[in-house]
């Protein structure tokens, strides 16, 4: 049943995305050329989604622990760390460059365009460098 759960939930983000226009990396990148061609659909794309997540956190939050696991994972760090921030300016650049996020450009894979291929061949670099960092960090770490 988790396995469906997670299927259903994916199309249904799949779909949104698709719907939204937010799969076509003209628009996204309209949105940041606020001197040019901006195009503010996106901040109510973002917007509809903050309030989706902010009704649905306390909905589901209320239950003594989730449906399909032991209990809820949520983030216990509050501070801002190099990791993060520099996370975050990767995202964004990324993101502006390309004017694919992760979440947006994975609905559009099965299209095959190139430049989707390439995005998500370059997503899962980064990924695979960023745990190789971290590894390497905790082990010199752990030898210190």
């Amino acid at each position: 049943m988790r396995l469906i759960s997670v299927y259903l939930i994916g199309l249904l983000f799949g779909i949104g995305i698709s719907v939204s226009g937010m799969s076509n990396p003209a628009k996204v990148i309209n949105f940041f050329d606020v001197a040019g061609t901006w195009d503010p659909s996106l901040a109510f794309v973002m917007g509809g989604a903050l309030g989706v997540a902010f009704f649905g956190y306390r909905v589901v939050l209320r239950a003594p622990k989730p449906r399909f696991g032991a209990a809820f994972l949520l983030p216990t760090r509050r501070d801002l760390d190099g990791t993060l921030i520099g996370g975050s300016a990767a995202f964004g650049v990324g993101w502006g460059i390309s004017g694919f996020c992760p979440g947006g450009a994975l609905p559009v894979v099965g299209t095959g365009r190139a430049e989707v291929l390439i995005f998500a061949a370059a997503l899962m670099a980064g990924i695979l460098a960023a745990k190789w960092i971290m590894a390497r960090r905790a082990s010199a770490l752990a030898k210190a």
